[in-house]
């Protein structure tokens, strides 16, 4: 298949999730096709089936903003024309689900029907979908798609709570890349970080309200009042000048590293025990996942799809959103007991290989065939 993918091109899950999704696509055969304003932070490598096509976001002085959805609109009818695409699937509602209906009409007057394949990713229903003056729109684009798919069952179930949807949403989980995502020795590295064998924890995001990112601290101050430990702050975003502020007043500014962003997280997971996702909500969680490949245990919340990735008890413990104290009691458990973390490591490998890409991959190209065979018929 020529397949299209539209996507936002940074560290967020939905840029994660659609470069990932393309590099497996194109590794089995097919010829991927990515659009978007920038190269994608995982499009790293060459690959002789992977093609990217940078729109022109090029500023004129009569608009307040440049005009992206209709650079972009104009840039996907320019790829499917000419790369003779099979179908396009785009990631995240807004804008991109709207953009390719857009460019889906200005094919149909060249006599061109392509499929448009939409996947949901969270925070473009639970947010940007409840926001009055964008929910017509998402509600719209998602109805009009050919083929809709979700990264969890909470999303799902999201997503028809909140909006009025006249199609069958598909649920297609988030995947992991095992050659990639491994527990591999590090113990260089880790002695760096944790000189005296202190305990490592970790917490990476996008450093947004919805995160949580200051419960991830404090439920690290009550860990290190018991256990000699470390944290490792992985990401930026808005509410890391929050965060760090929060570390100075607690004292804990030696203890805690803020490291930004990082392309190879994998090496940093290998050498950590905890992992912390103290999230509002998760439409699933795949920082979490990522963790879990690299053997280690995850104390979240169960907001949202992450109850569907983090078993309670087995790859380690759930609690509601800013139950700070409940987490932290969990964390020092599972830290102090050397049998138990063990085990939670070795039950999250397990868990997090039902989410392997070479698993996941042909759910989506079994349903993009299903997509484009109910699209044949529809043309001009």
């Amino acid at each position: 298949m020529r397949i299209g993918i539209v996507c936002y091109p940074t560290y967020g899950g939905s840029g994660v999730l659609a470069t990932e999704l393309g590099l497996g696509l194109a590794r089995k055969g097919h010829e991927v096709h990515f659009i978007t304003y920038r190269r994608p932070v995982r499009l790293s490598a060459f690959s002789p089936n992977v093609f990217y096509h940078e729109v022109d976001g090029e500023d004129y002085p009569l608009f307040e903003y440049p005009p992206y959805d209709t650079a972009l609109a104009s840039k996907i009818v320019d790829v499917v024309q000419y790369q003779n695409l099979d179908i396009l699937h785009v990631h995240y509602a807004i804008p991109h689900a709207t953009v390719a209906y857009m460019a889906k009409k200005i094919l149909l007057t060249k006599g061109r029907y392509i499929p448009v394949v939409t996947t949901l990713h969270g925070t473009d229903i639970t947010l940007v979908g409840n926001n009055r003056a964008f929910a017509p729109v998402v509600e719209f684009s998602i109805n009009k798609s050919d083929g809709v798919t979700a990264v969890s069952q909470s999303l799902k179930e999201e997503t028809e709570r909140v909006f009025h949807i006249e199609r069958d949403i598909r649920v297609i989980y988030n995947f992991i890349d095992f050659h990639r995502f491994k527990k591999t020795n590090k113990e260089h590295f880790k002695k760096i970080i944790a000189p005296d064998g202190e305990r490592i924890l970790v917490h990476t995001s996008n450093f947004r309200k919805v995160k949580r990112v200051e419960d991830a601290i404090l439920i690290f101050k009550q860990v290190h009042e018991q256990i000699p430990s470390r944290l490792l702050m992985i990401g930026d975003g808005p509410e890391r000048q929050n965060a760090e502020q929060l570390c100075r007043e607690i004292g804990l500014c030696d203890e805690i590293r803020f490291l930004g962003k990082q392309d190879a997280i994998e090496e940093l997971l290998a050498i950590c025990d905890l992992f912390l996702m103290p999230s509002e909500s998760e439409s699933f969680g795949l920082a979490a996942l990522e963790a879990m490949a690299c053997e280690v245990p995850v104390v979240s919340s169960n907001g949202g799809g992450l109850p569907e990735v983090n078993i309670h008890g087995v790859t380690g413990f759930l609690s509601d959103p800013g139950n700070v104290d409940e987490m932290a009691q969990y964390a020092i458990q599972l830290l102090k007991n050397d049998e138990m973390l063990q085990t939670f490591r070795a039950n999250a490998l397990q868990q997090a290989k039902r989410f392997d890409l070479d698993t996941i991959l042909p759910d989506y190209e079994n349903y993009y065939e299903e997509v484009i065979q109910r699209s044949v018929h529809k043309v001009v």
